[in-house]
């Protein structure tokens, strides 16, 4: 393996070695705190612009499954950053090495740094824009690269993410006994605005009971509701919010016509919709093991989560009322408005990765849908 710098926006340094294909790449540099699941967070949409560290030591060891992608068109995150890539899966159903992948992916990663040093520079100093090099080793030259970068806020990254055309989806959960999949008497319709979808969001759906239509993120309102759908999903994607301008007016169309629910940039997006304000966290969430609190029942689940962003909930109290909390920093996860059929979380309730706590809400989507028809 040669020798890989990656270099942050503040002059921090660290030397690896370069795994995956050889090149350059900035992103903005998050941690990602689950043990597993290196697969669906590289395939997960939300992740374009970023390079993603992950904080657990070995990476690999189960090798690349084609099933378990969560977006088409291979990873969407920059880069990745590993402390230990292990080269040799052990894995029944893998079909290729994570080296490989990215390689064929065209994504740069390295290996053999510090991530714990990098976490707690990321923690302390916040999440910032890096570059990744195995071609250009001077650090010089890679932190003025990464300085005239204009920055995640400057991009729109759903427009590069989002399918280019409408198309149905009829696959549910996979499931080990195929026999334990229920059946739903009977099915509605809904269509999702595609910011950045993840597949095992639509398999939820799916096994909800929904008849599932994905349309482009600049659809717009008018065209889904000549469709006259039972409901309305507003998916996750990567990126400031505010830059969806388009998103943003569809929202506001749609508020009250249809019940909507939203995931993570789509949460973000309603609040926006709303009037609201939304703001960037110090160095986000990213992981499958941040504790939620469901205020209504005071349950805590263990979620998901993978967002840099949250919604200013002092700018919408008026119009929603708070239903998740998160335990870590207290920042708010979930609403529902006070009158309309619309609610939506800041965490992704599908997991992949990740525990299944919060399913339900699909459910709950779902008995929405229901009251209104």
């Amino acid at each position: 393996m040669n020798k890989a710098l990656l270099v942050l926006a503040d002059g921090t340094i660290f030397e690896g070695r370069n795994f995956g294909a050889s090149g350059e790449t900035i992103g903005e540099v998050v941690f990602n705190t689950s043990m597993t699941g290196y697969q669906e967070i590289l395939t997960d949409p939300s992740y374009k612009g970023q390079i993603v560290t992950m904080t657990y030591s070995q990476m690999g060891n189960y090798g690349i499954s084609p099933e378990d992608i969560e977006s088409a068109g291979g990873p969407k995150a920059e880069g990745f950053v590993v402390k230990e890539y292990i080269d040799f899966p052990s894995n029944w159903r893998s079909k290729m090495t994570l080296g490989q992948y990215l390689k064929e992916s065209c994504i740069v990663g390295i290996e053999g740094l510090d991530t714990r040093a990098l976490t707690r520079h990321l923690r302390n100093h916040g999440a910032q824009m890096g570059i990744i090099s195995s071609v250009d080793t001077n650090p010089g030259s890679l932190l003025e690269k990464v300085r005239n970068h204009p920055g995640m806020a400057a991009v729109d990254f759903v427009k590069e993410v989002t399918t280019k055309e409408k198309y149905s989806w009829r696959e549910g959960c996979w499931k080990w006994d195929k026999a334990d999949y229920k059946s739903v008497s009977k099915k509605y319709s809904v269509v999702v605005y595609d910011f950045g979808i993840k597949f095992n969001i639509l398999r939820n759906l799916v096994n909800s009971g929904f008849d599932v239509t994905v349309v482009p993120a600049q659809t717009h309102a008018e065209e889904v509701l000549s469709m006259n759908p039972d409901g309305i999903m507003l998916s996750n994607g990567p990126g400031d919010p505010q830059t969806v301008t388009y998103g943003i007016e569809s929202a506001k169309k749609l508020l009250g016509k249809k019940p909507i629910f939203g995931i993570c940039l789509g949460h973000q997006i309603l609040g926006l919709a709303l009037g609201g304000r939304t703001y960037k966290l110090k160095f986000g969430h990213h992981g499958g093991n941040h504790p939620v609190m469901d205020i209504a029942t005071g349950k805590v689940e263990i979620t998901s989560q993978n967002h840099n962003y949250c919604v200013d909930f002092d700018s919408v109290k008026n119009q929603v009322e708070l239903t998740h909390r998160n335990l870590f920093d207290g920042s708010e996860e979930g609403m529902r408005h006070v009158d309309l059929p619309v609610f939506s979380v800041q965490y992704h309730p599908e997991a992949g990765p990740g525990p299944n706590d919060s399913v339900y809400l699909f459910e709950r989507f779902r008995k929405m849908v229901e009251g209104q028809n």
